[in-house]
């Protein structure tokens, strides 16, 4: 059996359809979905699913995924400095990563950094963000390409690039439409004396900097 198929056209998105895909999350699924830069390959933060994607992309834990979050209180045990939590209220849901301190060991090794960090983004695309308010839940977000490959801009890719990597009907693949080219998401890194830029992106380190003046290129 191959990746399965679901249409998730119109706006919001079924939440029926959301809810059926929040439930073969929770049962330890796989899905492939549309974001606001390309599609993703996901699943629930726990070590099954966690590990199933890292089989699936060929990738060890030295390489923490990032995970699509409901929102600052979706993740209010992470350590917030002021200089997250005003990215966050301007720049989100939308195209801005954050690396934060996981202190309480939260999240599994893999999304966690070894360092104890972890990035977190909320979507603003409808279905990954209407799929994250069903699940209640952070979801675990990678690219869905095999290492080294272009992005997925549309199911079809992502459901070709799950079959080259080995996936069948335990991952689904989210239909919303084809997406227009983008660059990755800008990434800041939130958790030493100031905020960096780990990845200049979507969102200009220029705009960034409109919100913090201070805000340091990697040395």
């Amino acid at each position: 059996m191959e990746p399965r198929l679901l249409n998730v056209y119109g706006e919001p998105p079924d939440p029926g359809v959301l809810r059926a895909v929040a439930r073969h999350l929770e049962e330890g699924g796989l899905i492939a979905m549309p974001t606001e830069t390309v599609y993703g390959f996901g699943g629930e933060a726990r070590e099954g699913p966690l590990k199933a994607l890292q089989r699936l992309k060929g990738r060890g834990g030295e390489k923490p995924f990032l995970i699509l979050v409901p929102g600052i209180e979706g993740v209010s045990d992470l350590t917030w400095t002021p200089a997250a939590l005003e990215l966050a209220k301007v720049f989100w849901p939308g195209a801005l990563t954050l690396v934060l301190r996981d202190e309480g060991g939260r999240f599994p090794l893999g999304v966690r950094s070894a360092g104890g960090t972890v990035a977190v983004r909320e979507s603003s695309h409808p279905v990954a963000r209407g799929l994250v308010e069903s699940l209640g839940e952070p979801l675990i977000s990678t690219s869905a390409n095999p290492a080294g490959g272009p992005p997925s801009l549309s199911a079809e890719e992502a459901r070709d690039a799950a079959r080259s990597l080995g996936a069948g009907e335990e991952l689904w693949v989210l239909d919303a439409g084809p997406l227009h080219p983008s660059a990755p998401s800008t990434v800041v890194d939130c958790t030493g004396r100031g905020p960096v830029v780990l990845r200049a992106g979507s969102i200009p380190a220029g705009r960034v900097r409109c919100v913090l003046p201070g805000l340091k290129d990697p040395t």
